[in-house]
């Protein structure tokens, strides 16, 4: 992956500009050799340092499970359906980086024409509804920049970390966390291998 972000002097750049190029540039580094997330550029400012990503995860994840329509109902077991690659946009809204501006995470949930397409099946991450694909990280405080945020969802992916106790901080879908309590945790559904 070619460091476009070099193009750029960070000395010549200030506030917001100044942390667009160290964004673009720690997701350059950070992910050059990763097999597992790739990102484009999908819009700049006018200063030309991007506002908007699409991250690739070149995962296996759950991504559904079977008997959807009786999710959770007593004596239904409902087995996870898997799916390799999803994608998650991040857009980066004009007030970033102030603390009431926080970067927006969302699977993609549909293509380009609108046919749906897998997405991930996680309690922090919202399955159902109007809102699906959006990713609360649950850690404001320590969010540190967009590398660290694109890396803690891939172990969202994983599964190697996930919060599905109803209580504070909440997850973002309480019907997959209430699945994730139910069956995937006692059938160890949500214990897998990556597979290459």
């Amino acid at each position: 992956m070619q460091n476009d972000s070099l193009k750029y002097d960070p000395a010549q750049l200030s506030g917001r500009n100044r942390r667009l190029w160290y964004e673009w540039q720690q997701l350059e580094c950070g992910l050059a050799d990763s097999q597992e997330i790739s990102f484009q550029v999908m819009r700049r400012n006018v200063a030309g340092l991007p506002t908007r990503y699409l991250i690739n995860y070149h995962l296996r994840s759950i991504c559904g499970v079977e008997h959807e329509e009786h999710l959770n109902e007593p004596g239904v077991k409902n087995a996870p359906r898997y799916a390799k690659g999803y994608k998650m946009m991040i857009d980066l809204p004009s007030g970033y980086p102030c603390v009431d501006a926080q970067p927006v995470l969302q699977f993609l949930t549909a293509d380009t024409t609108g046919k749906p397409i897998p997405h991930p099946w996680h309690p922090n991450i919202r399955y159902f509804g109007p809102f699906a694909g959006r990713v609360c990280i649950n850690m404001i405080d320590s969010f540190t920049d967009l590398l660290w945020g694109v890396r803690r969802v891939a172990s969202y992916l994983r599964y190697d970390i996930y919060h599905a106790l109803m209580e504070p901080p909440y997850p973002e879908d309480l019907k997959v966390a209430s699945w994730v309590v139910r069956q995937g945790e006692p059938n160890e559904w949500i214990i897998f291998e990556q597979m290459k």
